[in-house]
């Protein structure tokens, strides 16, 4: 029985992501949907979700307390900003539901509340939440261990709306070769340049950000070395498939302990 199946809320339910959770959710055979959450005053508050959305309605109706969203809840999947995010991980920890985080633009404090939160609940945390760029973060950890002394430099692309740079994405691929280096990437990390910057750094982590359109989302990891260069690429054309890593990572919570888990853990990779 549906009544029987783990529930999810969905956070900032007005949004882009949002929106495509609650569809992707509607259509998951293994999960359901326990309530759809929005800030005090927006106008969803209120309203059938699925009616709000200009669809069929779901029989959630949208409301701003956290709480009685997540009276019957068994997870939470968060696509919001970091205030509320961290907000929401003191909540989950309290209920002891799986919170799913692809909130980006979180500082080394917010994570530590985070950290500190999955000691009494399952988080699984992940600037994207697709299966190819989880595979790629490990493509380029994999690379710049290899590729030793050759330049690295993080390119990448999203719509004109989006309000962080360097995106969440390329923070984890820049991590992810700065640990095939066995360096800190605080260290080695450079934004983009502008002006008479000097020579490149040896060593350094590049980071250049495109704002444009509706791009969904483009990331390009160069490797550079004498008279060759190694190009990994991701491209993302449906918002649909970071909504579905993160309803599996919802799924996948629910027969997990405790802890601050990657995309990687739940796909095994």
């Amino acid at each position: 029985m549906a009544g029987d199946l783990p529930g999810i809320v969905v956070a900032g339910a007005s949004g882009r992501m949002g929106r495509m959770l609650l569809q992707v959710l509607s259509e998951e055979p293994n999960l359901r949907i326990a309530g759809a959450l929005e800030r005090p005053g927006h106008d969803w508050i209120g309203s059938d979700a699925g009616e709000a959305m200009g669809s069929a309605p779901l029989g959630v109706v949208v409301t701003d307390d956290p709480l009685e969203a997540m009276a019957s809840a068994q997870g939470v999947i968060d696509f919001t900003a970091p205030a509320a995010t961290v907000a929401m991980a003191d909540l989950a920890a309290q209920a002891r539901a799986v919170h799913v985080i692809g909130t980006t633009g979180l500082s080394s404090e917010d994570i530590a509340r985070i950290d500190a939160a999955a000691r009494h609940a399952v988080v699984v945390r992940a600037g994207n939440m697709s299966l190819g760029v989880n595979l790629l973060v490990q493509l380029a950890k994999q690379a710049a261990a290899s590729l030793e002394g050759w330049d690295v430099e993080i390119v990448e692309a999203h719509h004109h709306h989006k309000v962080d740079a360097p995106s969440g994405t390329a923070l984890m691929l820049g991590e992810a070769a700065a640990e095939g280096r066995g360096q800190d990437l605080e260290k080695v990390y450079r934004a983009a340049r502008d002006g008479i910057t000097g020579p490149r750094e040896a060593g350094t982590i590049g980071f250049s950000a495109i704002r444009a359109g509706d791009i969904v989302g483009e990331h390009d990891v160069i490797l550079a070395g004498q008279g060759e260069r190694v190009v990994l690429r991701h491209v993302a054309t449906d918002r649909a498939i970071f909504a579905r890593g993160a309803v599996r990572a919802a799924l996948w919570g629910q027969s997990q302990g405790p802890g601050h888990y990657s995309m990687a853990d739940v796909l095994g990779l």
